[in-house]
């Protein structure tokens, strides 16, 4: 590698351990890293404000603007008081249940929308739920966002990554449902089981405090029922736009800032109230952090990685796929996944031909989709979700702190490859 890229690397594995070891707030190591990246010439200004494959996504970036904006109109009405006193209701009041609650409609959700927009509508109802029953909320966003990545690996349109690999593979919605849905059911399962040993301490039953919530009457809590029914039909346009993606070719962030903007235009809410809730330092840290992760792929860092995996694997279909697993797993744990399957995919593209193409050679976009929704379970900064979710725990004056969540997303992410390994290997290589 030429002496660029190693400055590249030491830079940005020093910004990940300022950001791991939250020596200085997350978004100023973020900031500082990107500029960095510039200062050295890693990349420059076209590649990293203006390049679709190596520098910030803008998609991502106003998706997920249009969406704060859609749940910051959302919250006037009282829609998430609802919500929260009717989950409460349900899992009368126990803990557990209702993690398993929130954890089951989060994950199902996420295959529909992608796993941000489901983290920003459940977010709002897991801490006025745990107020009411005195809980501490961080176990219940933590095991949401990793619900979420779970959840968004059954669909194509359920995580970003899956999109391009459908664009690269040929593959159909169809087929994502057909060879990853039954595995991410069995995924939820074993999910749902670690939460109850991982989380055992959270799940604190207050018998007068669920009294209180079964007394409550859910109808009470909406405030304004006009601009209810006005929100939820644009959020149920929004989301049919989004499933069909395929068939209207609109992107999801220019479906995001249409709704926004016809939410805020044809409602009483002001722009400052519409724009009040809006994490503007989550904003701020994708921005950096894609321009880091651009500049590894624009010095050739990753691309040299992943060759080198491919490399070892000499034609061998069953150590290729493992490998790919594996490595997609480690390595999304570390780099934003978008970026990451974007410089991988022609590599496996070629692998999958060398291989006959089509039958188990199939299996490779299987193992790469798996590791790369998976893998970004292990850090804080994974996957977008996660991010998302570390951003509103710090608005809301409850933090998460980066080892806080990477201490459960390692076991997690451990253990969920580890049922996909048996399940790639016996139904497409043996």
């Amino acid at each position: 590698m030429t002496v660029t890229a190693w400055l590249t690397v030491v830079a940005f594995v020093c910004t990940y351990a300022l950001i791991a070891t939250e020596r200085i707030h997350r978004v100023a190591a973020a900031l500082g890293g990107a500029g960095i990246m510039l200062l050295i010439h890693a990349t420059g200004a076209p590649s990293a404000f203006f390049s679709e494959h190596t520098g910030i996504d803008w998609n991502v970036i106003f998706l997920l603007l249009g969406m704060m904006i859609i749940v910051g109109v959302l919250k006037q009405t009282g829609v998430f008081e609802y919500l929260a006193i009717w989950a409460a209701k349900r899992a009368r009041g126990r803990p557990f249940r209702l993690m398993v609650l929130l954890v089951v409609i989060t994950a199902c959700a996420s295959a529909l929308l992608d796993n941000v927009t489901t983290v920003l509508l459940i977010a709002p109802v897991t801490f006025l739920v745990c107020e009411r029953l005195a809980l501490n909320v961080a176990p219940f966003l933590i095991a949401e966002a990793m619900a979420s990545n779970i959840g968004g690996t059954a669909t194509l349109v359920g995580d970003p990554p899956n999109i391009i690999i459908a664009s690269r593979g040929g593959l159909t919605f169809n087929d994502f449902l057909v060879h990853l849905a039954p595995l991410v059911v069995v995924l939820l399962l074993a999910f749902i089981g670690l939460c109850r040993i991982m989380f055992r301490n959270a799940f604190r039953y207050d018998p007068d405090r669920a009294a209180e919530i079964m007394a409550l009457n859910e109808r009470e809590a909406i405030a304004d029922r006009r601009l209810l029914w006005q929100s939820l039909v644009v959020l149920a346009l929004v989301m049919v736009a989004f499933v069909l993606h395929p068939v209207l070719h609109y992107e999801p962030s220019v479906v995001a800032l249409l709704g926004a903007g016809v939410l805020v235009a044809a409602t009483r809410v002001t722009t400052e109230e519409a724009i009040r809730e809006v994490e503007w330092p989550t904003l701020v840290f994708f921005a950096g952090l894609f321009v880091m992760v651009g500049a590894l792929v624009e010095t050739g860092v990753i691309g040299k990685i992943s060759e080198a995996a491919v490399g070892a694997t000499e034609g061998r279909l069953g150590f290729a796929t493992m490998l790919l697993l594996w490595a997609s797993a480690a390595l999304s744990a570390v780099v934003d996944n978008i970026p990451y399957v974007a410089t991988v995919s022609p590599i496996v593209a070629d692998l999958v031909q060398a291989n006959g193409g089509n039958g188990p050679a199939r299996a490779l976009w299987w193992a790469l989709a798996l590791g790369a929704d998976l893998g970004g379970n292990a850090t804080a900064v994974g996957a977008a979700a996660n991010v998302v979710v570390l951003g509103i725990a710090a608005r809301n004056r409850t933090p998460i702190s980066f080892w806080q969540f990477t201490k459960y997303g390692l076991i997690v992410t451990l253990v969920t490859v580890a049922i996909s390994t048996p399940y790639l290997w016996f139904r497409y290589l043996m």
